[in-house]
């Protein structure tokens, strides 16, 4: 079998090709439309259903005695957890829950921590009030902070700021490296 074309084939080829034009060989989109931006679907929904489980009620377990807060992950040493107690790691970014709603801070939290993992920094402080202004039931969102916390998997441990940051109307966040 030979690969040769016959005259009389390239003859017909021409014949058919007749007033077609030849289109640009690149593949690629024109200059003036850049390709979409990717669009995270699974990161999203992941993000949805954390923050649908934030928004359920604490365990009972996660509600702290006294005014300090700390919780570390298994596996996390004390001594890391004495480092952020006493403030041994440099806090990267804030933010400051004062006046929201316990909705509204559960969509903060999120918001942040998201941030946080895109920035990948590893140590954090949430502000979230004394709850002065709460009813006689005591603090609100210091409560469920802490119990937001505990629920994430990119959070390692976390305690109460030292007086200079806030004191037991902070918490030092201390977040797994992003990947």
């Amino acid at each position: 079998m030979t690969n040769r074309i016959s005259d009389e084939e390239r003859d017909l080829f021409r014949t058919a090709m007749q007033g077609a034009v030849r289109r640009p060989q690149s593949g690629h989109l024109p200059p003036d439309k850049p390709p979409p931006a990717p669009e995270p679907h699974q990161t999203r929904a992941d993000e949805q259903a954390v923050l649908a489980e934030m928004m359920k009620d604490p365990d009972p377990e996660s509600y702290e005695s006294g005014d300090t807060l700390a919780w570390k992950r298994d596996g996390v040493q004390d001594a890391v957890l004495r480092k952020l107690r006493r403030g041994h790691y440099r806090i990267e970014a804030e933010v400051d829950l004062h006046g929201l709603k316990s909705e509204a801070a559960a969509l903060e939290v999120a918001r942040f921590l998201a941030e946080c993992r895109q920035h990948d920094w590893r140590c954090v402080r949430i502000i979230h009030g004394k709850g002065l202004r709460s009813p006689n039931s005591g603090p609100v969102l210091k409560a469920r902070v802490g119990g937001w916390l505990r629920k994430r998997d990119d959070v390692l441990a976390y305690v109460s700021a030292r007086p200079v940051d806030g004191g037991t109307g902070a918490v030092y966040v201390l977040l797994r490296r992003a990947y």
